[in-house]
C-alpha cells in the first residue's frame, strides 16, 4: 500500500492508521485477494455488527420513549446495504477499494461491494483505535439519516408523538383506556380514549386495539393542535 492511499484512508477515518494492514484488508475484494482471509469479508462481518451496536445505542440514548419495535423500523433504514453503500461513495471510500476487472470499476461497483467495504472500513477502525473513536467516525456519518428517519417514523406514530410532547410539556404519560368494543369475533372493532393527567380526550374506534390507541393519539394531537384535523 502506497503512503499517499494510507494517508488518504486516515483522512477518511479521522485517524491516522497505526496498522496499514488492517487498511489493505479492509480495501480489498476477493475477487483480488490471493485468499479470502486476506479480502475484507471477515472485516465486514464484525464491522456490521459495530455498526449496529453504535446505531442501537444512539437510538436508546437518543429516543427513551421509542419501543423496540419503533427503534428497530429506524435502525432498518439507518444500517441498510443501500445506505451503507451510499455513504461508502458520498465519503470517498469506494474510490480505493480494490477489485477484480469482472466487478467493473469502483464507480460501478454493486451496492453490496460497496456496503461490504464501509462495514469493513469501520471495522479496521474499531480495531485500530477502540470503540469510541469509531463511534465518532459512525455517528458523523449516520447521525442525520437517524434524525430524518425518526422524524419520518414519527410522523405516523401518532403515540410516540402524543407521548414526546406529554413529557415535555405536560409532565405526564397518555395512558389509553378501552372503552368498548362492538361485533364477532373474527370481526371486532375497539373504541379506545386517551387520558392525559385527568383530561379525556375524544375517543376513536378501529379494527384493533393498537390501531385504536394510534388513532385515539391523533385525535389527542389534533385537540392539541399538534396535527392537521384532516388527518383524523
Amino acid at each position: 500500500m502506497s503512503s499517499e492511499l494510507l494517508d488518504r484512508a486516515s483522512a477518511l477515518a479521522g485517524h491516522r492508521f497505526r496498522n496499514r494492514d488492517l487498511v489493505i484488508a479492509a480495501l480489498t475484494h476477493a475477487s483480488v485477494a490471493d485468499n479470502r482471509l486476506d479480502s475484507y469479508e471477515r472485516m465486514e462481518f464484525l464491522g456490521d455488527a459495530v455498526l449496529d451496536l453504535i446505531v442501537c445505542e444512539e437510538l436508546y440514548r437518543r429516543y427513551p420513549s421509542h419501543l423496540e419495535g419503533e427503534m428497530t423500523k429506524i435502525k432498518s433504514v439507518v444500517v441498510s446495504r443501500k445506505l451503507c453503500a451510499k455513504i461508502a461513495d458520498r465519503i470517498g471510500l469506494t474510490p480505493l477499494l480494490r477489485m477484480g476487472k469482472g466487478m467493473g470499476d469502483n464507480g460501478s461497483a454493486p451496492c453490496s461491494v460497496k456496503a461490504g467495504a464501509f462495514e469493513s472500513f469501520i471495522a479496521a477502525v474499531y480495531l485500530d483505535a477502540g470503540f469510541e473513536t469509531a463511534r465518532e467516525f459512525v455517528l458523523k456519518l449516520v447521525r442525520e439519516e437517524i434524525e430524518q428517519s425518526a422524524r419520518s417514523h414519527d410522523k405516523k406514530n401518532y403515540k410516540s408523538c402524543l407521548q414526546q410532547h406529554a413529557q415535555r410539556s405536560m409532565d405526564a404519560a397518555p395512558r389509553y383506556e378501552a372503552l368498548d368494543e362492538k361485533g364477532p369475533d373474527h370481526s371486532k372493532c375497539f373504541e379506545v380514549a386517551v387520558v392525559i393527567n385527568s383530561r379525556r380526550f375524544p375517543s376513536a374506534w378501529a379494527p384493533s386495539k393498537k390501531e385504536a390507541e394510534q388513532q385515539a393519539a391523533l385525535k389527542a394531537l389534533v385537540e392539541l393542535n399538534l396535527a392537521d384535523p384532516e388527518e383524523a
